[in-house]
């Protein structure tokens, strides 16, 4: 049976030191290909945070593994880019999912739906917190509340 390691990612919509996020990003991304059987990156699609972490899960697949990743987009709900753009997302993604949980919620609820659905499958949470309030703040609390493993970015240490 094969042994699925699970990690989400949320962050702030803005990130004043992209580059310095990505290089402690892939340090972590090569050291789970490379020693977990087979990984899961849960992200959304929300600002900055977001996409330096796709763009870092796709390079650190590609560079260090072997087919043992998935990139995967999870949404609150059918949000109208991705129903436009469907193929540009299904080519970029290597699943989207939506949870009927959040789905069904209201628009303002979902998120942290979704947020929560996504700590509880999750063995890591890497995060980007710089400041003490937003949804990704409310993810990590509860994450915390859950007593996941949490790496932080911004301290660059556990939590």
């Amino acid at each position: 049976m094969l042994n699925i390691f699970t990690v989400s990612f949320f962050g702030h919509r803005e990130i004043r030191d992209m580059c310095t996020v990505e290089e402690k990003l892939m340090q972590i991304l090569r050291e789970l290909i490379t020693t977990k059987e087979y990984v899961e990156f849960l992200v959304g699609h929300d600002g900055d945070f977001d996409r330096i972490v796709s763009s870092a899960i796709k390079t650190a697949a590609a560079k260090y593994g072997c087919g043992n990743t998935s990139h995967i987009l999870v949404l609150p709900y059918e949000r109208a880019d991705y129903r436009d753009n469907k193929a540009e997302f299904e080519t970029y993604y290597d699943e989207i999912l939506i949870f009927p949980e959040s789905a069904e919620a209201h628009p303002k609820a979902a998120i942290g739906i979704r947020n929560r659905i996504m700590i509880d499958k999750s063995d890591l949470v890497i995060c980007y917190i710089e400041h003490k309030s937003g949804g990704a703040y409310m993810a990590i609390k509860y994450a915390q509340k859950l007593k996941q493993h949490i790496i932080n970015l911004y301290r660059n240490h556990l939590m």
